[in-house]
């Protein structure tokens, strides 16, 4: 492995060590012309993928060279060309780079500007020095299980770095916890007519809070380095929201159950069903919703959705919680 994964290359800027000695292919070209164009220009680097672009120098597709080479030569390259291409913005680091290694395992990334003009690439060369090896590697997982792994030493902070990147976003599990109990203390009349509320409070915020950091960890890969896809998240929250209410229904139908089978009172039993069902189902919409957010106010979603999303969480779980103890609980 290279020396190029130091903590000081890491932060560099990925458009220091890209190639721009790349071949700008036409989606409008043939698999002749195409082959023409390439010989003429004949780039020095290897070759992994031939990149399209339009008119204006915006991607628009990618070619694997495999592809090209076993197409019949009139095939037009808009033909076989695949238009969903993963981007590297030019903004990003050396460290974010290597991410995109990891995450979608290819061999080479475009860098685009804010326009999508391609700007350059970057290869795997940047990360390993075994050039010769790697082309005649038929397995390329073990490339990029030591590109992960010399990624995760090289962001082992020091403990008090740690402490300052983490402790501010920890901040919102104390604020989210002090307004819970703000909320407990605004139900108290409630909770004294019906103590079994109390005693399953716990179980109903665990319940939404287990599904919130599932939802979290299933919206994070999408997120790595892209800008918000807002379609994409109404999308994603419709199918996550209609999760989180099956799930919710069917935790809310077993605590119920065995609320209604200890206590005997079926509106106490209603209200944790009740409870459990409504806050499994924001527990996942908020799980997805907060690194999407994160991610459009440009913070670090790895780090501040867990904390953020929980706190979050457990607000709006005890006000549907209390709220229907309020409702169905009898008065006196």
């Amino acid at each position: 492995m290279a020396d190029y994964l130091r903590h000081d290359v890491l932060t560099d800027p990925v458009v220091q060590h890209m190639r721009d000695d790349f071949v700008q292919l036409r989606a409008d070209q043939t698999v002749a012309q195409a082959f023409e164009q390439i010989r003429a220009k004949q780039p020095a680097g290897r070759i992994v993928y031939f990149y399209l672009c339009d008119a204006a120098g915006r991607l628009i597709g990618v070619i694997p060279t495999r592809r090209l080479l076993l197409s019949q030569p009139d095939r037009l390259l808009s033909d076989i060309m695949v238009a969903n291409v993963i981007v590297i913005p030019h903004t990003a680091t050396v460290l974010e780079a290597c991410e995109f290694f990891v995450l979608h395992r290819f061999l080479a990334f475009p860098i685009v500007d804010g326009e999508q003009r391609m700007i350059g690439l970057v290869d795997v060369d940047l990360y390993t020095q075994e050039r010769s090896d790697l082309d005649l590697r038929e397995e390329s997982d073990t490339l990029f299980q030591l590109i992960g792994v010399h990624l995760a030493d090289s962001q082992q902070a020091s403990p008090i770095d740690s402490f300052r990147q983490r402790f501010p976003w920890l901040t919102a599990n104390i604020v989210g916890g002090i307004l819970a109990a703000f909320l407990a203390g605004l139900f108290d009349a409630e909770l004294e007519r019906a103590v079994a509320l109390a005693l399953f409070i716990p179980v109903v915020l665990a319940l939404a809070e287990s599904v919130c950091i599932q939802s979290v960890s299933l919206a994070l890969p999408s997120l790595h380095f892209r800008p918000v896809d807002w379609t994409e998240y109404w999308s994603r929250l419709s199918r996550e929201s209609i999760t989180g209410l099956i799930l919710g229904g069917a935790c809310g139908l077993a605590v119920g159950a065995t609320a209604l089978g200890w206590i005997g009172q079926w509106h106490i039993a209603l209200c944790i069903a009740g409870g459990v069902c409504g806050g499994v189902t924001s527990g996942a919409c908020l799980g997805l919703s907060a690194p999407t957010l994160l991610r459009f106010l440009r913070r670090d979603p790895q780090v501040a959705a867990g904390p953020v999303a929980l706190a979050l969480t457990d607000m709006a779980t005890l006000l549907i919680y209390l709220n229907l103890a309020r409702w169905l609980l009898p008065l006196g």
